[in-house]
């Protein structure tokens, strides 16, 4: 595992594309929530700031080839505030996904999670932006563990302000534009998320990220999922994820 987890921070570092980790890489993605836990620990990032979902939606799944969803940690230095500025040059093959986000009031176990355990459990709802990077090649040579292993395209994430009174908000119902430099790029509801956005979050709870870390702490964030396909970005823009009932959050890129 010591040797994936140095492969995966080394990519990183030279801002080159992950490439399959033959004898190293996990045969399963429970070993692939091993590495990603050596890669937070070796990054300072035990407990982590919070969690990233991949893959709540059909299409992200056909997308990304896998068969369900997949999580990955976030640590503090990848969180960004609303309407950040960001350089786009920091980043390797950059795209962004329009996302529901939430920040925990409670402690969530590891382990089964019913929607009604996990709706208890949050303490905010937010519109939210993934920053994702395109770090790998050939998705089915690099295989779904060690896809899991890297974080599922994670590179940063904002929240926008929180939903007022929030669970008088149909999550579900809830529509979500991504645009890019104001030109409608993709849209989705959140229904799209397993079917209600608290369902990813019970998922998450039962996760293999959630066991490695010891469950989910109050205070960290989630992003749940992107309600659209992540949208790869060719050059500085402005970039907006429009909910109706939820609000916008907002990030440029330069």
């Amino acid at each position: 595992m010591t040797e994936a987890a140095d492969a995966i921070l080394a990519a990183r570092r030279e801002r080159r594309l992950l490439a399959p980790l033959g004898a190293a890489a996990p045969a399963d993605p429970e070993a692939g929530y091993a590495i990603q836990r050596q890669v937070a620990e070796r990054l300072g990032a035990v407990p982590p700031a919070g969690f990233k979902i991949g893959a709540t939606t059909k299409q992200m799944q056909d997308y990304l080839g896998l068969t369900g969803p997949a999580a990955g940690f976030v640590p503090a230095e990848s969180l960004r505030p609303n309407d950040a500025t960001l350089r786009f040059a920091d980043f390797l093959n950059v795209g962004v996904e329009c996302e529901v986000g939430l920040r925990l009031g409670r402690d969530l176990p590891p382990g089964p999670c019913t929607r009604e355990q996990a709706a208890a459990a949050v303490a905010e709802v937010f519109p939210a932006i993934e920053i994702v990077e395109k770090r790998y090649g050939d998705l089915a040579a690099l295989g779904t563990p060690t896809l899991i292993a890297d974080q599922v395209f994670h590179a940063a994430g904002l929240l926008g302000a929180p939903v007022p009174d929030w669970r008088a908000v149909d999550l579900g119902a809830a529509r979500g534009e991504l645009r890019v430099d104001g030109q409608v790029r993709a849209a989705g509801h959140g229904r799209d998320l397993l079917g209600h956005p608290l369902e990813a979050l019970a998922w998450l709870a039962g996760s293999g990220a959630a066991a490695v870390f010891g469950g989910l702490r109050a205070g960290q964030v989630v992003w749940l999922g992107s309600v659209t396909p992540p949208i790869w970005l060719e050059g500085p823009c402005l970039v907006e994820a429009d909910f109706d009932l939820l609000g916008m959050a907002r990030l440029r890129f330069v």
